[in-house]
């Protein structure tokens, strides 16, 4: 019982349908158009489509809504096969609606004989005034009862590019006082003389959404065609149309998008984001995009995860990003190898440790024992973090202050005894004890110590770049903020620190690794690395620090 209750309302139709033989097997169609990169948003339609026929042994197409050429290209197209393979799903079939336009011709054609559709002149400002509003019905033009033949006639001429771009369309003949204003003689076909990615010159007239999409399900035999809420006044029309052409009946259904706090969700925000230089690009880190979130180090099964755990709704909500992140972290903190980097630097020389170096052994990973140990290099000379060390300590300060005793991560326990200072009144470094017996994993010393800090060799130090990323927005509700959505941009979201200081071990792991810098939070390679330097990107912090500094500030 309790796993009927878990089924989502679309897995609840699907199972029906089954069981009632209404289908023998389900195919579901993930449809993006190809007119920028997919966001987070695309995914949770990714992982219902796909998730939905894995589930009940049906089949997923991938396909193309490619029926605007002015804004449709081909990089969109690769990077949306890379976004769909990469949360770890396959196709049955790459289709594209360009595979269909002799049939969508034909259909029209069709559609024309049995006197359901028209060749329009009217201007686009005509034809929207003649539709009226919600409260008032349309008006019939003169160009609704041409004759059939005519129609037939001004419609190949159309596509033999006898005519310019918005000289004529055509519209299905449907009812001009119906309710539903996407009933009103919806628009079918207009010209653009245009060069697509695929068909080339071949064809000036395109398709509508409207037309296109309804009639390509048909033609796969979509079952179950999943759109947003949005979609649900086109559904009659979707209806409409599979019904007077006579074709399979794909059957849409419609869920909530996901909306989420700090984020937009749309590609023309997206893309004005990328073409106004607020971002580095579409795969910019602090986007919410497939690639960014997948540049920033965000994981697929994360992702799914996150994905699974809002369901699939009915009505419109705001889903925190916090949630998401916390997903995020919970993988990470299961897979990501622990290395130490210190990101502004403070010398620390031990004044009576003899050796010249040793080496020490680590865990890579604490949740995985199977992640083995690494060796790290403990030296006469270290470095700390500048912010772990005060002249002037408070109670309950438990990191290094003078005549303070703190333990090093996988090392030795040690003591502050002089503070060096330049001319300027500055800390240039500080002189410190070690207690031999204190060694980590052969603790002999007795001494218990409340603070554990993390560093790395002087000697064995390599340079890295660390960004820090942050949300790139101020305000929760970025949709219906006040203004314009770029007035609301976080102008801190990025943070560069130059001159990091790592553990050389960072320089041999595997390109892909994650990595929880200790004490940090959670980082992955950037591509920009180069051998000289390494380059990393912050994933998320360790804990949810932006939710306490908006309560801090309120």
């Amino acid at each position: 019982m309790s796993e009927e209750r878990n089924l989502n309302f679309i897995e609840e139709i699907v199972e029906a349908d089954l069981k009632s033989g209404k289908h023998a097997s389900i195919m579901t169609r993930f449809p993006p158009e190809p007119n920028g990169y997919l966001h987070i948003g695309h995914a949770k339609s990714i992982c219902l489509n796909f998730g939905l026929a894995k589930k009940y042994g049906g089949k997923t197409n991938l396909r193309f809504d490619d029926t605007n050429p002015v804004t449709e290209e081909t990089e969109y197209v690769e990077s949306i096969k890379d976004d769909v393979r990469w949360l770890g799903f396959e196709w049955a079939n790459e289709r594209y609606a360009s595979d269909y336009f002799e049939q969508l011709f034909e259909f029209a054609i069709l559609l024309i004989t049995k006197g359901l559709a028209y060749v329009d002149d009217s201007t686009s400002d005509e034809i929207a005034n003649q539709k009226g509003t919600p409260t008032h019905p349309g008006v019939e033009n003169q160009y609704r009862n041409r004759s059939t033949e005519e129609n037939l006639k001004l419609f190949n001429e159309m596509r033999d590019g006898k005519y310019k771009d918005g000289e004529k369309v055509l519209r299905a003949k449907i009812d001009m006082a119906s309710p539903n204003m996407h009933m009103r003689d919806p628009i079918l076909y207009r010209i653009k003389h245009a060069h697509h990615h695929r068909t080339g010159d071949k064809w000036c007239i395109y398709p509508m959404y409207d037309f296109a999409h309804g009639q390509s399900d048909s033609i796969e035999n979509i079952t179950h065609s999943i759109c947003t809420l949005e979609f649900i006044p086109h559904r009659p029309l979707y209806d409409w149309l599979i019904e007077k052409l006579g074709i399979f009946p794909s059957h849409q259904y419609e869920f909530a998008r996901l909306n989420m706090t700090y984020t937009v969700m749309s590609k023309r925000k997206l893309l004005q984001l990328v073409n106004e230089g607020y971002v580095s690009g579409w795969d910019d880190p602090r986007m919410s995009t497939i690639s960014g979130m997948r540049r920033r180090g965000y994981t697929a099964d994360a992702i799914r995860d996150f994905c699974e755990r809002i369901g699939v709704a009915k009505r419109d909500n705001l889903i925190d990003v916090g949630l998401l992140e916390f997903f995020v972290r919970e993988h990470l903190n299961k897979i990501a190898l622990r290395r130490m980097v210190v990101f502004d630097p403070l010398r620390v020389v031990i004044t009576n440790y003899a050796q010249e170096h040793e080496l020490l052994p680590s865990e890579n990973n604490p949740e995985d024992p199977e992640a083995g140990h690494r060796d790290i290099h403990f030296g006469k000379e270290i470095y700390i973090e500048r912010e772990d060390f005060m002249e002037v300590a408070p109670k309950k300060y438990f990191r290094l202050a003078p005549g303070q005793m703190v333990r090093l991560k996988n090392a030795y326990i040690i003591q502050c005894n002089e503070v060096i200072k330049d001319a300027a009144g500055n800390i240039t470094e500080l002189h410190c004890t070690y207690i031999p017996e204190s060694k980590s994993g052969a603790d002999t010393s007795g001494i218990h110590v409340k603070g554990t800090l993390h560093w790395v060799s002087v000697a064995h130090a390599i340079e890295a770049e660390v960004r820090l990323y942050d949300r790139l927005f101020k305000v929760e509700d970025v949709g219906n903020a006040d203004g314009d959505f770029k007035d609301h941009i976080n102008a801190d979201s990025l943070h560069v620190v130059q001159n990091a200081l790592a553990e050389p071990a960072l320089q041999n792991d595997p390109p892909d690794a994650r990595y929880q810098f200790l004490r940090k939070g959670y980082y992955i390679l950037d591509r920009d690395s180069a051998k000289d330097k390494l380059v990393f990107n912050r994933t998320v912090t360790l804990k949810d620090t932006w939710a306490k500094e908006v309560k801090k500030n309120n």
